[in-house]
Parts: C-alpha cells; sequence; structure tokens
C-alpha cells in the first residue's frame, strides 16, 4: 500500500470482522413477524431450483434419444418422446415463475424490516443524551444511517434468498454426480467450489479494510460540507469559499485515493475467481470426455456435465459477488448497529412515576454539577419557585445559566443535590411526563424546515385553529405573518434562516404559549428584539406567567425587574438574591451590573440620537 502524506493522517480503520452473526440475529425478529411468508418463500424457493435441476436431467434424455435415432429425419422425429420436450418447456417456464413468486412473497418482508429498523435507529437517537448529540456531527451521522439502513435490505437479500439458492443448488448437484457418475466429478466439482470460496473469503477480508477506510473518508467528507454549508452566512462573510473548497477538495482526494485502492483489489479478485473457476471446468470436461471416449459415458452425459457446470458455476461466480455484497454490507450497518448500542445516558428508572398533573413547586437542592467531571459548572446552587411564582437568574456568560435549564428538562443528571418537582427528585419521576410540563422559549431558537402553522403547532400537535392564532397573537406574532402573502402556511427555511432573530423569537414563545404547561422557563427569550419589541413581548411574557412556576434565565436586568426573586449567578455559585429594589439597594454584584447596563443604554441611545 502507497505511504501517505505523514502530515494529513489517514483516520485509523477498525480491523474487526464484521459482525454477520450479530446483524443476522438482530434482523430474524423482524423477519419472524411475517414467517408465513418466509416459509412460503422457502417453499417456492426449493420448487424453483428444483426446476432448475431437472433442465439438464430432461435435456440429457432428449439428447441421447436424438442420437440413439436412425433413420431420415421423420423418423428422428418421431423417435423423439414427446413428453421429454413438454417437460424441458415447463421445467423452464417453473424455474422462473417460482423464482419470481418468491419475490413477489418476500418483498413485503424485507420492506417491513427495513422500515422497523430504521423507525427502532430513530427513536433510539432521540433517546440518547443531549451529550451524545453535541459530539456528533450531523453529516457524519446522517450519512451512517442513510447508508446502513440500505445495507440491511441488502443483507437480507442476499445472505437469506440468494445463498440459500446456491446451497440448495450445489447440494441437489452433488447428490445427483455422486448417485449416477464416478465419485470424482463430485470431488473435481467440490474442491472447485472449495477452493473458490476459500480464495473469495481470504480475499475479500483482505480488501474490506479498503472499503471501510474509504466509508470513514466519506463520511468526513459529507460532514465537511454539511457544515460548510450550515454556516453559508460565515463563509461569505470572511470570503474564505475557496478555503472552504480546499479542506473539501483534500477529504475528496483522500477518499478517491482509497476508492481507487478499493476497486483495484477488486480487479485481482475477479481475476483470481474467474482462473479457479477455468481450471475447475476444463478439469470436468476433461474427464467427461476421457469416459465419452472409452465408452463410458454417453454424448448426453458430457451435455448433462456442461450444463449442470454452467448452471452451478453461473451462481457460484454470483456468490463472489453475494460475499463481496454482504461484507460491504455489515461493514455498512456495523455505524448503525453501533449507533443502537449506544446507551442512554439518562433513562428513566425501574420504578420512575408519572408527574402529577397541576401547579409545580421546582426547587434546585443544593445542586453541583460538571459537564466532564473536572471543571464544576454549578457549585451548591440552592433555591425554590414556589408554584405560580417567578424566579430570575441573572449574571455573566458562563455563569451556568442555561446549565439550569437544562438539569430542569434532564438532559444531564446532576453530580451532587437534586432538582426537585413538588418535591420529587426529577430522576424519580418519567422523562416524558416532566417534559411535558415544561414550556421553554431557548436562547437559540431552531426551527424546523416548514411552515409558521406546523412550527407553532409543534408546541401541541393536537391544538385547535382557534389555541394557535390566540398563542400567536399573545407572542405578538399575529399581525406580522398577516403582512406575509401566504401567512401561516409561510415556509421559514433551514433552521428559520427565512426568518430574522426577532421573528424566530416570537414563533418560540408563541410554541411555547400554545403548550400551555405548568412550568415555564424563558431562556434570553428577549434577547434577539429589539428595545421596542422587546418591552412590548416582555408584557405579554409576564401575562402569560401568571399562574405558573417560571425561570427567567436573562441578561438584561431589566426584563426581569418584576420577579418575586432575582438570583446572580457568578461562576457557578449564587452570590446574591432578593427582589429589584432590595439588590440595589445593596450595592452588590447585581447593582454594578444594573449600573453597567443603563450606561451602555443611555451612550446607545446618545449615539442614535446623534446619527
Amino acid at each position: 500500500m502507497r505511504r501517505h502524506d505523514a502530515s494529513l493522517p489517514l483516520p485509523a480503520v477498525d480491523d474487526r470482522r464484521p459482525r454477520a452473526g450479530d446483524a443476522l440475529r438482530s434482523l430474524l425478529p423482524y423477519l419472524w413477524e411475517y414467517r408465513v411468508r418466509v416459509l412460503l418463500a422457502l417453499a417456492c424457493l426449493v420448487l424453483a431450483k428444483s426446476a432448475n435441476i431437472g433442465v439438464p436431467l430432461v435435456f440429457k434424455a432428449l439428447i441421447d434419444a436424438l442420437t440413439a435415432s436412425t433413420g431420415n429425419a421423420v423418423a428422428t422425429l418421431v423417435a423423439v418422446p414427446a413428453l421429454l420436450l413438454a417437460a424441458y418447456g415447463l421445467l423452464r417456464f417453473g424455474n422462473a415463475a417460482f423464482t419470481e413468486l418468491r419475490e413477489i412473497v418476500f418483498a413485503k418482508v424485507t420492506q417491513r424490516a427495513v422500515r422497523a429498523i430504521s423507525l427502532q435507529v430513530f427513536r433510539h437517537l432521540h433517546a440518547l443524551s443531549l451529550r451524545f448529540h453535541l459530539e456528533r456531527q450531523t453529516g457524519g451521522l446522517t450519512r451512517d444511517i442513510e447508508r446502513g439502513t440500505r445495507a440491511i435490505g441488502s443483507l437480507i437479500n442476499y445472505a437469506l434468498y440468494s445463498i440459500v439458492p446456491i446451497v440448495i443448488e450445489f447440494a441437489l448437484v452433488i447428490g445427483i454426480l455422486l448417485a449416477r457418475y464416478e465419485a470424482r466429478f463430485a470431488l473435481v466439482t467440490t474442491a472447485t467450489v472449495a477452493g473458490y470460496i476459500v480464495f473469495t473469503v481470504v480475499v475479500t477480508n483482505w480488501r474490506t479494510h479498503f472499503r471501510r477506510e474509504a466509508n470513514e473518508l466519506d463520511a468526513r467528507a459529507n460532514t465537511r460540507a454539511v457544515d460548510s454549508l450550515l454556516n453559508y452566512e460565515t463563509v461569505k462573510y470572511f470570503n474564505n469559499e475557496d478555503y472552504e473548497a480546499q479542506r473539501y477538495d483534500e477529504q475528496l482526494r483522500r477518499w478517491a485515493a482509497a476508492q481507487t485502492r478499493s476497486q483495484t483489489s477488486l480487479s485481482f479478485l475477479n481475476i483470481g475467481q474467474a482462473g479457479i473457476i477455468a481450471v475447475g471446468v476444463t478439469a470436468m470436461m476433461w474427464e467427461a470426455t476421457a469416459g465419452v471416449i472409452a465408452g463410458k459415458m454417453s454424448l448426453g452425459d458430457i451435455v448433462l456435465m456442461n450444463v449442470f457446470l454452467i448452471q452451478l458455476y453461473q451462481p457460484l461466480n454470483f456468490l463472489g459477488v453475494l460475499y463481496r455484497e454482504i461484507r460491504q454490507a455489515i461493514t455498512d450497518i456495523e455505524r448503525l448497529f453501533n449507533l443502537l448500542e449506544q446507551e442512554q445516558e439518562i433513562a428513566d428508572a425501574p420504578d420512575a412515576r408519572e408527574l402529577a398533573p397541576g401547579p409545580a413547586t421546582v426547587a434546585f437542592d443544593h445542586v453541583g454539577f460538571s459537564y466532564d467531571g473536572q471543571r464544576p459548572i454549578l457549585i451548591d446552587v440552592d433555591f425554590t419557585i414556589p408554584a405560580g411564582r417567578t424566579v430570575a437568574v441573572v449574571g455573566h456568560s458562563g455563569a451556568g445559566k442555561s446549565t439550569l435549564s437544562r438539569l430542569l428538562y434532564r438532559f444531564y443528571d446532576v453530580r451532587s443535590g437534586a432538582v426537585r418537582i413538588n418535591g420529587d427528585d426529577v430522576r424519580t419521576l418519567t422523562q416524558r411526563s416532566v417534559r411535558a410540563a415544561i414550556g421553554i422559549v431557548p436562547q437559540d431558537t431552531v426551527l424546523f424546515n416548514d411552515t409558521i402553522r406546523y412550527n407553532i403547532l409543534y408546541g401541541r400537535p393536537g391544538a385547535s385553529e382557534d389555541a394557535m392564532l390566540a398563542a400567536a397573537q399573545a407572542a405578538q406574532l399575529h399581525d406580522f405573518v398577516a403582512q406575509l402573502p401566504e401567512g401561516y402556511e409561510t415556509r421559514v427555511g433551514e433552521r428559520g434562516l427565512k426568518l430574522s432573530g426577532g421573528e424566530k423569537q416570537r414563533v418560540a414563545i408563541a410554541r411555547a404559549l400554545l403548550k400551555d404547561p405548568p412550568i415555564l422557563i424563558f431562556d434570553e427569550a428577549t434577547s434577539a428584539l429589539d428595545s421596542k419589541t422587546e418591552k412590548a413581548i416582555q408584557a405579554q411574557i409576564e401575562l402569560a406567567a401568571r399562574g405558573r412556576t417560571t425561570l427567567v434565565i436573562a441578561h438584561r436586568l431589566s426584563t426581569v425587574m418584576n420577579a418575586d426573586e432575582i438570583l446572580v449567578l457568578d461562576a457557578g455559585r449564587v452570590v446574591e438574591r432578593g427582589r429589584h429594589p432590595t439588590l440595589l439597594a445593596g450595592a452588590g454584584p447585581y447593582a454594578q451590573m444594573w449600573q453597567l447596563q443603563q450606561q451602555e443604554e443611555q451612550a446607545q441611545l446618545a449615539l442614535a440620537t446623534a446619527v
């Protein structure tokens, strides 16, 4: 293998053998669900192969009858048994008909298995922790899923309904050769098949490394392309189109080199397989010809041998393709199975209970937390939000404010202490019931590439039209949407890029209000809004918060002045708490932040007036 540039090391390639047994065992439950169809398909398979083997036998009898006939052409035709000709045609048709019938019967099994496994992977990915998704790259993940699900259908068809026919046909041929001819014919056939299989297995195992290497580089190239396109505006800001193209081309260059090595090794495999078949066919025909010359065999026998070899070696040649495809399919679904094997970091306890509906009191009970186990994010954070009250958390960036909402949603588990709702540790409750009780307006609003209506209704998919419109009006969104040509059917683009930051934020507020949960979280909910819109929405937020347990995470102190309690978070610790007037009078960190923000707002106002 050629030496690679040390400055651009190739990714490490896992040389473990593909887990064919694991793959097939995973598929069996999906196949067994349609066992009647599977058994019927197997019956069609046996009938098709029996008809296929019967064709050479009828053909031999036909040739022997023709060579034994004497006299003119008319007499020869009369001597040919008409039943043999009819049987020959029926067997030919039977082979094709039962093969196609098998495919018709089994098609539903394959597609349902692919559907079931794809759905299982999709659900499992949503069940995995936020940490997993933050560490994964979307481009590589989607490519792994795409290749893996496609390979499942190939594995089912190739492994279960292509190899089995070959095995059945080989067993029937060997049985006929042993029953009707000398053992050396069966021995030559078996030796050829064995040599072919061993050569195919050894070489394919060797070249699987190149396939995996190409797959890894393909995933990296796709990840790089997706990442660049998702950051389209940033690329334009810095005029880095050529730089991005060079980075993408570097991955493509390495992928092309790996693909070339894969194709070269494939050609070597094909040449070796053709050589083994040529030797086996020559040896068989030599023995058959010698038998005819010695008078031990008829011309019908040599024709039978030839047809047997053609029928056997054609699928045997396909067996080489099958083995390669199966190995490649298993290689492709290894990543898919690895996703299914990822353990849920956050899972419901076996005896987890449902959170009871109704008002909710939220408490952070001496909570300590760290994302990596080394750098503490929250240190002994202790506060309570009584049912129907509003608590605001303020502080500088990196103080740990947004981590509070992630812990309440139980995206992570605390390292010490507990997060409680109505006195129950959230770890003793089902995640679904906890998250159903919480509505959030996040700092970074991401919308689905669908309509405004769809994104609002995502808060409560079954909500009525009136409820959706009421939520949009409460979020100061309705007037803006009414001016759009397509109204609520306006598509927002990927990640909502067709909307401004403020418009996306109002969609997120409407979505949270439509959910109508007992607990609300506003995580920098007005950070993307201008001052005028912020003031308009702030009143709606305060109105929506009435009667609900509300956690407001904010940077602008003007948005939390009316909170029942304000916590000042610094370096993961609560350093100050109280109501707005009390904190201002205390001349502590809160008062300092308030004074600084007031100075910034006055400076901005003066600049705007001057302009």
